[in-house]
């Protein structure tokens, strides 16, 4: 079973005190004590954030572990990352991220990954990085679709209700035909897809949604994702 959890904003970086999302992620292992590997390549392995993934997850039932790039662990990346349960993508720079990732071959080593079993997580940046393409703020003034890995049909953009420019800026990339139509995620949404079928959207807010973002050569359309959620476990 191949497994993808795409979060458009939340879990342990952003809702500290709301732990739904990242259980929901640690509940989709088989394993009572699954191996967690973090991999903060976007946010330039910032020390901060590898400081909050450990925070949470070092406190859960699991064995939570980071790659740096920067200061590998080992040269046998394939077998460091084969070896896994769950790998879990940070948030940041979407385009140097897939240039560092394609120079060590991650990219590649991430898809036999998917390919054997183990979830793939990604948050922000992290979550865009599994579709065809993503909405990135990579180049600095204005936001722009990306090329992505492919692993998931479509585009995505994150942040839908989290950053002004989000929403209007994705609308008129897909109405323009500059980007695929695609899943847009509020801030506490994460997308489970099962073999490359979306099954779940999971919200850690009460007001929190996904959509489906598309053009139909007349006028931009959406519509709302049905959501599975627990409505007793929003903080």
């Amino acid at each position: 079973m191949r497994q993808i959890i795409a979060l458009g904003g939340g879990g342990f970086s952003m809702e500290p005190d709301n732990p739904l999302l990242d259980r929901y992620i640690l509940n989709q292992s088989i394993k009572k004590l699954p191996k967690v590997c973090f991999i903060p390549t976007a946010s330039g392995d910032s020390d901060n954030y590898i400081h909050r993934y450990y925070k949470f997850f070092e406190q859960e039932n699991c064995l939570p572990s980071h790659l740096s790039l920067f200061k590998p662990p080992t040269r046998d990346l394939e077998g460091f990352i084969l070896e896994k349960d769950i790998i879990y993508v940070g948030g940041g720079n979407t385009r140097n991220l897939l240039v560092l990732w394609k120079e060590w071959g991650l990219d590649t080593i991430l898809k036999k990954a998917w390919e054997s079993g183990i979830v793939l997580v990604g948050i922000s940046a992290g979550a865009i990085f599994w579709f065809e393409e993503g909405v990135t703020d990579s180049y600095g003034d204005r936001l722009e679709p990306l090329t992505c890995l492919g692993l998931l049909k479509g585009s995505n953009c994150p942040h839908y209700d989290g950053e002004v420019n989000r929403r209007p800026s994705y609308q008129e990339l897909i109405a323009k035909g500059k980007i695929k139509s695609g899943i847009a995620t509020d801030d506490g949404i994460a997308l489970h897809f099962i073999d490359q079928e979306l099954r779940e959207v999971i919200s850690s807010r009460p007001d929190a949604m996904a959509y489906k973002v598309y053009f139909d050569n007349i006028k931009l359309e959406y519509m709302h994702l049905n959501l599975q959620s627990n409505k007793d476990s929003f903080k």
